[in-house]
């Protein structure tokens, strides 16, 4: 006896449910990056899935790198929080590269 497996369409934006930001292990296990909040790092995931559609569109500065657009209004309504927290966050990846640059 078979049995009949039924497989649901998706409408609309439902199919956005399985739509996943990357966060490199990395920024999870290393102990050169547990300072970062979590937050920190779910912001760096939301800004590699910026770099993504910035190289899809082209969108390199004169020496080749990808850049992205991405505001601090868009920052705080993706994060769900204010000016300041989405100010404080990105002060922190920037606080993380530069502790990065001095280890290496």
């Amino acid at each position: 006896m078979q049995t009949q497996v039924n497989f649901s369409y998706f409408y609309g934006e439902e199919s956005e449910q399985f739509s996943y930001f990357r966060i490199p292990r990395l920024l999870v296990r290393s102990k050169r990056f547990k300072t970062l909040s979590t937050e920190a790092k779910l912001l760096y995931g939301l800004m590699l899935d910026r770099m993504g559609l910035s190289a899809k569109h082209g969108w390199y500065d004169e020496l080749g790198r990808v850049y992205i657009y991405y505001t601090l209004d868009e920052i705080q309504t993706d994060l769900m929080c204010g000016h300041n927290k989405a100010v404080r966050l990105l002060a922190e990846l920037d606080m993380g590269t530069k502790r990065r640059e001095i280890l290496k």
